[in-house]
């Protein structure tokens, strides 16, 4: 028994989100209470309807507790003498929630799409958690004019694996709804391109329709960024450069905490994991080779219509891994370098920074134009800029690699509402969700 959980451990948790995981064990139990399978083929059976009404209470009145828990959660989160919380007791891994979470609601709302309730045979989902949770951040982030900053993921999020965001392309209408309510939207991708003609490539579908959209006004154009490599290349949009994007300098962007990443100590990191990464090609016999960046190091296949299994890639994640925070226990210099190491789909890279950081620095940064803009217009009142930073409760990030290793959107959530999603026809949906949510919204005063 011991070696057989050593071993489902070791192969599948970093395959698994808890809290979701948790979430749907509490409504399994009504489930096999209240679903009527025999309704099927007994014309005496329960009626399927009272089945379903049923079954629908006892799962709203399971997400009002929980929706309770999180209330109570985040109260222990913001308390200086940082006891856990009930929540925590029961889901270790959960993280800090930045708003409360109606979840009961967002249930109605997906169970009108899903028919949750009026299932039989296959009870609640982890996708159906997952995209309660989802409606629920939705609704939670659009109240009260709250949403001030989207960021994305672009492959699998914005566009299919390995393609790019087109002209055709149904998301980029709403990212324009979105931008003309004057919310900035910031593209956080593991791409680390170190020119704007890469990057507008991948995404001239969405610039070429901000720089003609007659929706939007100039200052309205600026509110789009994008940040390459994780956290480490910054463009801004601008409609006179050549492919509508301007690299920002290093200097005008880097946190604080950035700027003590020491030159020799990033590059000692790389070589760590390149070396990492040599031995997986060496033992696990990958078709693959070494692709070294200055901020990045990875694999990628030989042979660009190959595609290695995941169960490799999810091995040489882990390994690398391993491998990197060892060597912070040995290497201090090291350790003050924060990484990421995750699985593309077809190729495996080792990023210097994680998406928490690209994120905060998207917040930072559009905070500071908003502080100069208030600046320029004498409306600063004695306000220093970092009251104009963007908070992790106005700002909304959606990506679709959330699991706990291997994943490069996981580490928003420690700086961000955020939203999982499984395909482009995903974020869609969860864009019509915030546009009808910010329509519900009263006029700000």
């Amino acid at each position: 028994m011991t070696t057989r959980y050593r071993v489902e451990y070791a192969l599948k948790t970093h395959r698994r989100d808890q809290f979701i995981e948790w979430v749907k064990a509490l409504l399994a139990v009504p489930f096999v209470i209240y679903s009527q399978p025999t309704g099927v083929y007994d014309a005496e059976g329960r009626d399927v309807d009272g089945m379903a009404a049923e079954a629908h209470r006892r799962y709203a009145e399971i997400l009002k507790d929980v929706e309770e828990m999180i209330n109570d959660h985040i109260k222990h989160q913001n308390d200086k003498r940082k006891l856990p919380s009930k929540l925590k007791l029961l889901v270790p891994s959960a993280g800090p929630f930045f708003t409360n979470l109606p979840l009961e609601d967002a249930f109605t709302y997906q169970d009108s799409k899903r028919y949750i309730s009026s299932r039989r045979f296959v009870a609640p989902s982890f996708n159906d958690v997952r995209l309660i949770l989802n409606s629920a951040q939705v609704m939670a982030v659009t109240r009260n004019h709250g949403l001030q900053l989207a960021t994305f993921d672009g492959d699998v999020t914005l566009y299919d694996d390995g393609m790019s965001l087109e002209p055709s392309s149904p998301i980029i209408p709403r990212l324009i709804d979105l931008m003309r309510r004057d919310i900035m939207i910031g593209i956080v991708t593991a791409a680390g391109y170190t020119t704007p003609d890469l990057y507008h490539a991948r995404l001239h579908g969405l610039l070429d329709t901000i720089a003609t959209s007659p929706l939007l006004t100039p200052s309205q154009r600026r509110n789009l960024i994008i940040m390459g490599g994780e956290a480490n290349y910054l463009f801004e949009f601008s409609p006179d450069a050549p492919h509508l994007l301007l690299p920002v300098p290093r200097s005008n962007w880097l946190t604080s905490e950035m700027s003590t990443w020491s030159d020799p100590a990033i590059h000692s990191l790389l070589d760590v994991a390149e070396s990492a990464l040599r031995d997986c090609i060496r033992t696990l016999n990958l078709p693959a080779t070494v692709v070294r960046k200055d901020r990045a190091v990875g694999i990628i296949p030989r042979d660009p219509s190959v595609r290695l299994p995941r169960e490799t890639l999810e091995e040489t994640v882990l390994v690398v891994q391993k491998t990197l925070e060892i060597n912070a226990l040995r290497n201090p210099a090291d350790a003050r370098i924060p990484f990421c190491a995750f699985n593309g789909g077809r190729d495996v890279f080792v990023d210097i920074g994680d998406k928490s950081w690209g994120v905060t620095v998207c917040q930072n940064y559009f905070g500071k134009r908003r502080a100069a803009a208030a600046a320029a217009a004498g409306e600063r009142n004695g306000n220093d800029a970092s009251s104009f930073v963007i908070r992790g409760e106005n700002t909304l990030h959606v990506g679709d690699q959330f699991l706990s290793a291997g994943s490069n959107d996981f580490k928003a959530r420690s700086v961000c509402t955020t939203a999982w999603i499984a395909s482009p026809g995903e974020t869609l949906e969860l864009l019509e969700e915030v546009v009808e949510a910010l329509e519900k919204v009263p006029a700000a005063a």
